[in-house]
Order: C-alpha cells, then structure tokens, then sequence
C-alpha cells in the first residue's frame, strides 16, 4: 500500500541544513497497523508528513498503492490526498464549529448533496461512537470524545490510509485505550492500513504488527511485533523495550531492596528470556529434574503480544556448580535468552 524509496528531508534554518529524514525505505503493507517510534525530534512525525506530502521530501519516491504521489500536482494530488486520512496530538478541530460541522468539513466541496453529507457525518459519528454529540462544540467535549471527532472527520472522504501523528499522547492511559481499540476496529471494519507514529512503547505493543525504530532522520530497525519485543538487536530498540518490562527493572528493584535477595555462596540470580512464539514445554522443570539443580522463581513478567506469550523470569538457580553451565547452554538452546544478573560464584558478599 505504501512504499518508501530513498525518502530524505532537508530543512534550512539560520543558514544551516538540517537532515530530519535521511534515506528512509519502507514498505507497509495493505491493511496494516505499522508502527513509527523514536525519541522527540527523531525525524519521525517529519516522515510521516511526507507520506502525505504535508512536507515535499527533498528527494525520494513516496509511493501509495503503486502511484508515485510525489510527481503529482494541483487537482490530481488533492484527489490522492483524499485517500490518506491524518489524525494528530492535538485534534485540530476547529472551535467555533459544531461536531457535526467538524466532521462535514471535509465533504464541502460541491461534490455532496446536503443529504449525502447529513448520512455520511452521522454514519461517522455513529461509527466511533459520538453521534449524540452531533450539535455540540468541542469545547464541551473531552479529550478522547475529541480525537473520536477527529478520527471521523478523517474518514469523511473514506481513506484507505489513515495517519496517526502521537494521536493518544495527550491522553491519560485510560482513554488511550479506548482509542487504540477503535483504530484497531476501524482496522478490520474499514481495511483501513494505519500507520501511527510515538514515542510510546506502551502504544506500539497494544495495536502495531509491525514497528520500525527511527533515530536521528534514520530508520534503524524493523520488525514485526514479537520479534521486536523479544529479541530487539539496536541499543536504542533495546532501551526503549526495558521501559515497558518489569522483567528489566528487577535488578533495580533488587538495587533499592525492593525485592530482598539473600545469595549464598554457590548461587547465580539469571533473568531467562523467552524468544519464540510458542512457550508450552515446561522447560524449567524438566532441566531442573535432568541436570538436578533447583531453580528458585522469585519474579515473573509474561503478557500476550499477537496471542503468544512474550516475557520471561527471573530465578535463584542453586546446586553443583558444575551443572550451571550446561542447564544454562541447554535453556539457550531452547530459545530462552540467558542473562546472570547475580553471581554467588563471584560476590562472596550478601546481596540484600
């Protein structure tokens, strides 16, 4: 549906060239959820822009469902707009217009009898679930009734391709939610292909089949959701998946004697990692019987992400040393990622 070709952004200010979008390719596929996540000023609201030509890149092909919209002007590339709807953080709606008059906006280009638009704006707000809300003002509306209007008004001209600009980052959790659910309904009810940009990996998780990590104007991993949160291969990937996973914060926890640890002289604390998709085995017990060592559980972090189990456990792993590493090097062939994040064999000293 939408294809990348060697996207760059260049903007001049005071003098100087600023890159913020360098040499992007991408392929998102029809009917996806895609994801964009990247620390404040990472290129990648910038890029999402270009996909819809708000910002022209300064070279590269964007290309929607094999049509090169960046070689198209006038009447031609406001008729290929229509089919790309953008949602962003902060509704822009328009104060002094009703919801109704809102989500009509779009339609009011002579192309619509007064009652096609009447059916289409009610169907709309019926469809995210605001239509009582037709003759009020959006100042008498909340945030997440807000971004309702604004996701209908971008689907008044019946896009095949919606743009989500941090659409849930001026939402508390709760309603973040409720939002994500209905792009993620508008996703299989419409065929829409979505393709939402944060910096929230709460987010990403929650809707995304796939994700890809932009830094400084670059993309600089892709993956699809699973894979990602399993086994992320960029510092940066990583960093942003260990402030979602309290699998990752326990050897903070353990640090402020949040979680009391007692280690004797033989132990080893190891964080184990699940990396596939499909996590029946009781692979703990059955190498704690084989190789006779005890694994203690004192922490464990698993969530569902695409309906497999992703996470992992931490454990005080006790017995004859001689048999930790094998028991470790037969987890790892198992795919579980090992980490010792304790070692009794090393610090002699109590670790509380």
């Amino acid at each position: 549906m939408i294809e990348l070709k060697n996207v760059s952004k260049t903007f001049i200010e005071n003098h100087s060239q600023i890159e913020a979008v360098k040499e992007v390719n991408l392929v998102i596929e029809n009917k996806d959820i895609f994801g964009i996540i990247g620390f404040s000023g990472a290129g990648k609201s910038t890029l999402i822009r270009c996909i819809n030509l708000l910002e022209k890149p300064s070279t590269g092909q964007i290309m929607i469902n094999n049509l090169d919209i960046t070689a198209l002007k006038g009447k031609d590339l406001r008729e290929a707009r229509k089919k790309i709807g953008m949602i962003f953080q902060h509704f822009n709606l328009f104060p002094s217009r009703t919801i109704f008059e809102n989500v009509a906006y779009p339609l009011g280009d002579g192309s619509f009898s007064k009652k096609e638009i009447k059916d289409r704006v009610y169907n709309l707000l019926h469809l995210v679930g605001i239509a009582d809300k037709a003759h009020s003002y959006p100042s008498q509306l909340s945030g997440g009734q807000k971004q309702r209007v604004a996701i209908a008004r971008a689907l008044a001209t019946e896009p095949s391709i919606l743009l989500c600009d941090e659409a849930t980052s001026a939402l508390d959790p709760k309603t973040t939610r409720s939002i994500l659910k209905l792009l993620k309904e508008l996703n299989k009810k419409l065929g829409l292909t979505i393709v939402l940009i944060t910096h929230e990996m709460e987010v990403v998780r929650e809707i995304c089949n796939r994700v890809a990590i932009m830094d400084k104007g670059q993309l600089i991993e892709e993956a699809d959701i699973f894979s990602l949160f399993a086994n992320p291969k960029q510092l940066l990937t990583q960093s942003f998946i260990k402030t979602t996973s309290n699998l990752h914060k326990v050897e903070q926890l353990i640090d402020e004697g949040l979680l009391p640890l007692e280690l004797g002289s033989g132990e080893v604390v190891v964080r184990l990692t699940y990396l596939r998709k499909t996590v029946s085995e009781p692979l703990i017990s059955k190498l704690s019987k084989k190789y006779c060592v005890d694994f203690n559980i004192i922490f464990a972090d698993i969530e569902i992400i695409q309906g497999s189990p992703i996470g992992g456990t931490v454990a005080i792993l006790s017995g004859e040393e001689e048999q930790f590493e094998p028991v470790l090097a037969a987890l790892e062939k198992e795919n579980v990622r090992v980490e010792v994040i304790r070692d009794g064999r090393k610090f002699k000293q109590t670790i509380s």
